[in-house]
């Protein structure tokens, strides 16, 4: 069982997840556009805002007492590779599947 957050770790949980939800929405933003816009010098951007994602990920695991149950870490591993790995195949699925629509000349 995962024991309660300490009282003194409550702001770590607090600032560390609101800087999950930042960090994995400017990843996200700065992905997506560098896709879409065709600029590729904006794609170690969104990789920094990866690090910055797993640092806090990592922060609140630990605040959170995630890591004492192996279960809960093999989730906070299984989140991070498909944060990571995820956007490429959407985008690639993304790509595949308007690719015809562009072929017949449809916008």
């Amino acid at each position: 069982m995962i024991e309660p957050v300490e009282l003194g770790n409550f702001f770590t949980v607090f600032f560390s997840a609101a800087m999950v939800i930042m960090t994995g929405a400017f990843y996200a933003l700065l992905f997506a556009y560098s896709r879409m816009a065709g600029k590729p010098g904006l794609m170690p951007a969104a990789y920094v805002s990866y690090l910055g994602l797993v640092v806090s990920v990592l922060t609140l695991a630990n605040a959170a007492n995630l890591f004492n149950d192996g279960f809960w870490t093999f989730i906070v591993g299984l989140m991070l590779v498909g944060y990571l790995v995820v956007p490429h195949i959407i985008w690639h699925l993304c790509v595949g599947t308007h690719a015809e629509d562009h072929a017949d000349g449809i916008a």
